[in-house]
């Protein structure tokens, strides 16, 4: 995953952890786009204060998803709900194309399996 991405997602979920300036200078750099110099101009402080500030920021976020792992966590279930939706869609073909039932209850327990992973 790209790391502004990346750094974007944890920021959601992690966000309020952050002190208010590391919130609103990542925020300002990597969502907003702003450069450092450009963050450093707007906060009348010094372009390397913006870069520590960023860099502690971004590693509170790292140390919080390594103990957490609520992104990772979300992920795998995003990826799990995604393969449910995928075998609906298989189901609903089946049902609609014959009278196979053998193969519409193999995949509803397939389904029930992932649902039940993910609560």
């Amino acid at each position: 995953m790209e790391k502004n991405v990346e750094i974007s997602i944890l920021c959601q979920i992690y966000g309020k952890a952050l002190t208010k300036k590391q919130y609103e200078f990542l925020d300002d750099y990597y969502n907003n786009d702003l450069s450092l110099s450009e963050i450093a101009e707007n906060n009348d402080i010094t372009r390397q204060a913006v870069r520590d500030i960023i860099k502690k920021g971004e590693n509170k976020l790292y140390e919080l998803e390594e103990n957490i792992s609520l992104m990772k966590k979300t992920l795998a279930q995003e990826k799990i709900i995604s393969k449910i939706e995928s075998q609906i869609d298989e189901i609903e073909i089946l049902a609609d194309s014959s009278n196979n039932n053998k193969e519409i209850t193999k995949k509803l327990v397939d389904i029930k399996k992932q649902l039940k992973k993910i609560i």
